[in-house]
């Protein structure tokens, strides 16, 4: 079994080869403005995801994931020969869409927003649908038994 500590070290590792090598090694015209944002290997150090984020449109992205792919072989034999590992991990390049997430989120909370400005709204004018004091209060029999001036309830009344 491989330690935790170990596997966290050498994806961090990765991380940062991975992006010097796009930096300053790959001459590809088809990747664009590529950030890697993270790098995950499994525990048995054979297989390491790459997530990364590209400025542009779907064209940009679909370029940069061509070009990535292209240069994978010596990425991975960078990679390998840096980690002194027996067995240089497989890359997987992964398109990372955070920025769609937060986009999204935002969205979704701007909604969220409005929905609750708009309950406030209708909630400033409102009135009760019955009356204030939906509890019915009998006062009459309230006060009768507060003096104690009706008749006795049980026995004979001759």
């Amino acid at each position: 079994m491989t330690d935790p500590a170990k596997v966290r070290r050498h994806a961090e590792r990765i991380r940062e080869l991975v992006a010097s090598v796009v930096r300053s090694q790959i001459k590809d015209p088809r990747l664009g403005m590529i950030t890697i944002t993270d790098a995950r290997i499994t525990a048995d150090l054979r297989d390491a995801t790459v997530f990364y984020t590209v400025l542009g449109d779907a064209a940009a992205q679909a370029s940069t994931a061509a070009a990535l792919e292209s240069a994978k072989g010596m990425l991975r034999s960078t990679v390998g020969k840096a980690l002194g590992l027996r067995h240089s991990p497989t890359l997987t390049f992964v398109l990372d869409d955070v920025q769609d997430q937060v986009k999204h989120i935002d969205d979704l909370l701007a909604a969220a927003r409005n929905a609750d400005a708009e309950v406030q709204r209708l909630a400033a004018n409102a009135q009760y649908a019955g009356e204030a004091q939906p509890y019915r209060v009998d006062e009459e029999d309230s006060d009768v038994e507060e003096t104690g001036d009706d008749e006795p309830r049980g026995g004979d009344h001759r």
